[in-house]
């Protein structure tokens, strides 16, 4: 099975980004989970959809090769960041996308601006948002190392591969 893991923060020290490297980590054998830089994607023109760049083709086949998806973005002036709402513009069209099973995961304080707008914008890209693999760490600066959290994502991950399986299954 493979999952593609998103962050919508390019910071180096991301909280959430962190959060993706930790799951990657707890994969269990036969899952891999990649984690996708979202940081070469050019802003989204409808224009070029007709012959879209290089990074935008590449990072649509690594999301269509992909069984499951993760989505961990902060929140930003109450919603996605920009960079996470101009990744998921680029992949309105891919149809590999509808139906796909997501994980949404967010280590914020007060997340649920954000939250809400991911899960909206998911639900009309048709995702299928895995309620029982979508966590939100409600701690600032929340270490991905504390036992909680790391069960919290041990869990979240063992619902989304389950999940996954239910939808790939004949």
């Amino acid at each position: 099975m493979r999952i593609v893991a998103l962050s919508g923060s390019l910071r180096r020290q991301s909280v959430n980004a962190a959060l993706l490297r930790e799951i990657a980590a707890r994969a269990p054998v036969g899952v891999a989970v990649e984690i996708v830089s979202l940081e070469t994607l050019p802003l989204f023109n409808p224009d070029l959809e007709s012959a879209p760049p290089q990074a935008v083709t590449a990072f649509r086949g690594r999301v269509a090769a992909a069984d499951a998806l993760i989505i961990a973005s902060p929140e930003y002036a109450h919603g996605v960041s920009g960079v996470m709402k101009n990744a998921l513009d680029w992949l309105v069209s891919c149809e590999a996308f509808a139906a796909m099973p997501v994980a949404v995961l967010n280590a914020a304080p007060r997340a649920h601006h954000a939250d809400a707008a991911l899960r909206e914008i998911l639900s009309t890209m048709s995702a299928q948002v895995v309620e029982k693999a979508s966590v939100t760490i409600p701690l600032p600066n929340a270490a991905p190392c504390r036992p909680t959290i790391k069960e919290m994502l041990t869990d979240a991950l063992a619902a989304l591969i389950a999940a996954t399986r239910r939808t790939n299954s004949p």
